[in-house]
C-alpha cells in the first residue's frame, strides 16, 4: 500500500520508533493485537495504525553491516511500516534511505532528529540536529531526492529551550517534510518532568503538514486530552505500547466514546507467549534471555507479580517460560487488574523448589 499521512483516517495512531524495543518481533505483536484495515474510511479510529521501526545507523547501513540490514527486513503482517534512519551527513543519510528502499520497501522514512542519549547526539546525531537547521535541511533534501515514499522528522521541543521547536518545524517544513512528530520535552529534559502538550500545538499551529504528538500517553484515558491539548493529528506511542500492545485498540475505544476493553490474563499470556516465540525467530536460541526486558513491561503494575516476575527473569528456556506462565492463566482470580492468588504463589513455588 502507499502511506500517505495526509489522507489517512485521522486522528493517525502509530507505534513509535524505539531503540531495542521495535523490532520486528514486536512490531507484528502489534499489529496481530491492531490490524491495519486495508478499506480505511474518514472517522474510523485506529484502524490505519502504522508501525515504526527502531532506528538504525546510515553509517552502518552504506557500509552494508549485515546485522544492521537484518533489523531493516520487513515482515509482510508489519505493513505499512516507517523505517527510521539517524545520522548527519546527508549523503549518507540519501544512500541509506535508497538501499533499504531497494531491499525492503518500507511504506515511509523518518529521521532521527530527537534522541537525547549521549552516545547519539554526541556524533552530531539525533536532537543535535536540531541546532543545525542548516544540515537539517540538506538532509531532509538529499533523503528526498532519493526515495519515492514519505519522509517524517522527529524531534523535541528543543536543546534546552522549548520553543526552538517552532522555527526548527518551519525549516523542516519547507525543507520538504511530508510530517513532523514531537517529543514534548527538550533535550536537556531527557524522559524526566511532564510532556508539555501546549508547546507541540505552537508547533501544529505554525505548520500546514500533519504534526503528531509524542510523550506521556501511557495509558488509553489520556489520548483524548492530549489530542485536545496538542491540537495534533495524531498521536505516536512510545513506551505506552510496551508490555501492552492492546494499547492502540484501547485508544479506538476511549476515542469513539466507549470503556477501553480489559486485556483478561488468558489473552495477556497468549499473546505473551506468541511474541517470545516471534522474537526467538528473529533472535535464536539467546531471544529467551533478550526476551525478558519485555517480560518485565508486560507483567508491570499486576498486583501481586513480583513472585513471579523473578522467576520470569532467571530462566533461560521457552518450556520454562510457558510453565510459569500457564500456571498464571489457570488461576482464574489472575487477571491484569485484580492481585495473584495465594494458591497461584503455591503453585509456582512447588514447581520451582520454593517450598
Amino acid at each position: 500500500m502507499k502511506l500517505d499521512w495526509n489522507t489517512l483516517p485521522k486522528p493517525i495512531i502509530a507505534l513509535s520508533p524505539m531503540a531495542d524495543m521495535t523490532d520486528s518481533a514486536f512490531c507484528q505483536t502489534v499489529r496481530y493485537c491492531s490490524p491495519f484495515d486495508p478499506e480505511l474510511v474518514e472517522g474510523v479510529v485506529g484502524s490505519g495504525l502504522v508501525v515504526f521501526r527502531e532506528m538504525v545507523s546510515s553509517e552502518a547501513v552504506v557500509r552494508h553491516n549485515d546485522k544492521t540490514l537484518g533489523m531493516t527486513d520487513i515482515h509482510p503482517d508489519e505493513r505499512p511500516l516507517v523505517q527510521q534512519i539517524f545520522g548527519s551527513d546527508p549523503a549518507t543519510m540519501a544512500e541509506s534511505a535508497r538501499i533499504i528502499a531497494e531491499q525492503h520497501h518500507p511504506e515511509g522514512f523518518d529521521v532521527n532528529m530527537g534522541c537525547p542519549v549521549y552516545k547519539i547526539v554526541h556524533n552530531f546525531n539525533g536532537a543535535a540536529l536540531m541546532k543545525e537547521p542548516e544540515l537539517a535541511t540538506k538532509i531532509v533534501r538529499a533523503m528526498k531526492e532519493v526515495i519515492d515514499v514519505p519522509l517524517s522528522i522527529k524531534i523535541r521541543l528543543g536543546w534546552e529551550n522549548p520553543t526552538d521547536c517552532i522555527e526548527f518545524a518551519k525549516v523542516l517544513e519547507d525543507a520538504g517534510a511530508d510530517l513532523i512528530t514531537v517529543h514534548g520535552r527538550t533535550k536537556c529534559q531527557g524522559y524526566a518532568g511532564v510532556a508539555d502538550w501546549k508547546m507541540i500545538r505552537r508547533v501544529k499551529e505554525a505548520v500546514s503538514i500533519p504534526v503528531l504528538c509524542n510523550g506521556d500517553v501511557h495509558k488509553a484515558e489520556l489520548a483524548p486530552k492530549a489530542l485536545e491539548v496538542s491540537g495534533c493529528d495524531g498521536l505516536l506511542i512510545a513506551r505506552g505500547g510496551l508490555g501492552n500492545p492492546w494499547i492502540f485498540e484501547q485508544i479506538s475505544d476511549v476515542l469513539v466514546g466507549r470503556v477501553a476493553r480489559v486485556v483478561t490474563m488468558e489473552e495477556r499470556v497468549r499473546t505473551v507467549l506468541q511474541h517470545l516465540d516471534l522474537h526467538c525467530q528473529q533472535y535464536g536460541e539467546r531471544g529467551v534471555v533478550t526476551f525478558r526486558k519485555h517480560l518485565s513491561w508486560y507483567f508491570k503494575g499486576v498486583p501481586g507479580a513480583k513472585f513471579f516476575r523473578e522467576q520470569l527473569h532467571t530462566t533461560s528456556s521457552r518450556s520454562e517460560i510457558e510453565k510459569i506462565l500457564n500456571t498464571l492463566c489457570h488461576c482464574e482470580e489472575a487477571s491484569a487488574d485484580a492481585a495473584i492468588p495465594r494458591d497461584c504463589f503455591a503453585s509456582l513455588a512447588m514447581t520451582y523448589g520454593q517450598l
